[in-house]
């Protein structure tokens, strides 16, 4: 039991080293394309109107600390598991959770130009992404 813990753990450490995890705690967003597939969202950003404003953090966690990590852990774990085992479509796409999590960053930067539009709308139509999709990587 204790050889099993013992390499688990190492192949976890060695994992997390190797995958440049330290770099996740940052709000860097080169640290976004330590996983080739992040690659063109990335690029993307880059050549957006929000790479002079915003960094990944800004939209696809939340303000609070415990949230953001939250978020951040179950992201990646969710990307080292998948990326590690190959299990991922490609083009990836935003999870239902995280597109909550961007949605919320949205409303909270656009507070006052979404305000009245927000009090007009039906609960269930309120979707930024849906019309302004490509807005933060332009594709």
């Amino acid at each position: 039991m204790v050889i099993v813990i013992g390499v688990t753990f190492g192949l976890g450490v060695f994992t997390f080293y190797f995958a440049e995890g330290i770099s996740y705690f940052t709000n860097d967003p080169a640290a976004c394309v330590n996983c080739h597939v992040m690659r063109s969202q990335y690029e993307g950003w880059l050549r957006s109107s929000h790479h002079a404003v915003a960094v990944c953090n800004d939209c696809h966690s939340t303000d609070d600390l415990i949230g953001k990590y939250e978020v951040k852990l179950i992201n990646g774990f969710n990307h080292s598991y998948a990326f590690t085992t190959g299990w991922f479509k490609e083009p990836i796409m935003i999870t239902s959770r995280n597109r909550q999590v961007t949605e919320a960053a949205c409303l909270k930067c656009h507070f006052r130009m979404t305000e009245a539009i927000r009090c007009t709308m039906p609960t269930g139509e309120q979707s930024c992404l849906r019309c302004h999709r490509s807005v933060g990587h332009l594709h």
